[in-house]
């Protein structure tokens, strides 16, 4: 059964998390990309342990460079570019990370390239985007986050701000605005006929992600404080540590949660009060008390008895042992080229008719490259690919 993506074509110049993980998702629904990387720029990715066994291939890689090809050149070399061109007569999405600027210097930007392809839908994903005094500054995930605001009311007020769990500006606001960008466009291009260019900044994003929260700033003017807000700590809507150490988290915002959440805790006399009591500092240090009388999976036993939003906080040796892991399809297993197999995050976009395939593990550098073989189908012979290795251009 084709995927929904089947017959599109990217071209993939992006490395680290936020790139790589939109191409994965556009790849595990059916299209073709194809990652162009230096192999003499590390890449953290590539290096950070652990690895699948009995290869040279990391976690990370295997997982995000799923269904991909790679190719490997030296875009300073200007039969580099040549290759690039050849290729663009065939692919019509173009994702790549630099800062600004770098794509220009190699005659690989959207300018440069729709030229030869008028079609071409050519996205750029960066920190702080195209435009603006920032534009060439370097950033990770946790600047980005900073400068949205979202870091300034996330966190307690005896700490400060709390580091998450996940890349949230490289993945949801990066990633996932990327893969919408690119198909919506490529919509518009089915209607139209005609490409364009995609200016993602994970900041704008990351921006955009403060949802009722900066609406509300808008109107009123008033900044949030740490632990403040409904569901930032300023209410019961929270995480519990338990006898033995573990959490729970409460979410029961509704009336009718957080009467059943005060029922299972013996407190009905806190019912009138709700989720944010006037009181909320003291009525909170009350249920924090409680909830250390028990471990984690005492209160898991009584809460799964009634509605009352309290699941487990649950650590990956529970999550993916868990029977809604394997209902929801979210693991996959994937073949080595030893005969061996990995297990590895499913896509989690669920279809009645185009489902997501899992075709191929990552590559690494280490293990093999596509290289040659895109040469090959492009036309180049074998006395050419043997010079273009010899003399560094696929370095």
């Amino acid at each position: 059964m084709p995927g929904a993506l089947e017959g599109l074509k990217v071209l993939d110049f992006t490395t680290l998390l936020p790139g790589p993980f939109a191409t994965m998702i556009l790849a595990d629904l059916g299209a073709e990309v194809l990652r162009v990387i230096s192999s003499s720029r590390p890449d953290l990715v590539s290096l950070s342990p652990p690895f699948i066994l009995g290869t040279e291939i990391s976690a990370a890689e295997g997982q995000l460079g799923r269904n991909k090809q790679l190719m490997t050149l030296n875009l300073k070399d200007p039969r580099a570019i040549e290759i690039i061109h050849r290729l663009i007569a065939e692919y019509d999405i173009i994702i790549e990370e630099f800062r600004p600027g770098v794509m220009a210097k190699l005659k690989l930007d959207y300018d440069s390239l729709k030229v030869l392809n008028p079609a071409i839908i050519y996205c750029s994903l960066t920190g702080y985007g195209q435009t603006g005094y920032m534009k060439s500054r370097a950033g990770h995930d946790i600047n980005y986050i900073a400068r949205s605001g979202v870091a300034s009311y996330s966190g307690r007020r005896e700490t400060g701000p709390t580091l998450g769990g996940m890349q949230i500006a490289d993945l949801a606001a990066g990633s996932n605005n990327a893969v919408i960008g690119i198909l919506a466009a490529v919509i518009y291009r089915n209607s139209t006929g005609k490409g364009q260019y995609i200016d993602i900044s994970m900041t704008d994003g990351m921006i955009a992600f403060t949802g009722f929260y900066g609406a509300a700033f808008l109107v009123d003017g008033k900044d949030l404080e740490l632990e403040g807000g409904l569901s930032y700590g300023g209410s019961l809507y929270d995480y519990y540590r338990t006898k033995d150490g573990r959490y729970i988290a409460y979410g029961g915002l509704e009336p009718q949660f957080s009467a059943n959440f005060f029922k299972v805790i013996n407190r009905p006399d806190l019912i009138p009060g709700g989720v944010m009591p006037n009181n909320v500092d003291e009525v909170k240090k009350e249920v924090r008390a409680i909830i250390l009388t028990k471990t984690r999976d005492e209160w898991a036993a009584l809460f799964n008895a009634t509605d009352a939003c309290v699941e487990p906080v649950m650590a990956f040796s529970e999550v993916f042992s868990d029977s809604l892991v394997k209902a929801r399809g979210m693991l996959v297993e994937l073949p080595l080229a030893d005969g061996g197999t990995v297990r590895q995050l499913a896509c989690p976009i669920k279809f009645s008719e185009s489902q997501p395939s899992y075709r191929s593990v990552g590559v690494s550098i280490k293990s093999g490259t596509h290289t040659k073989e895109v040469c090959r189908e492009l036309g180049y012979t074998e006395h050419e690919i043997e010079e273009f290795e010899k003399s560094g251009l696929f370095s």
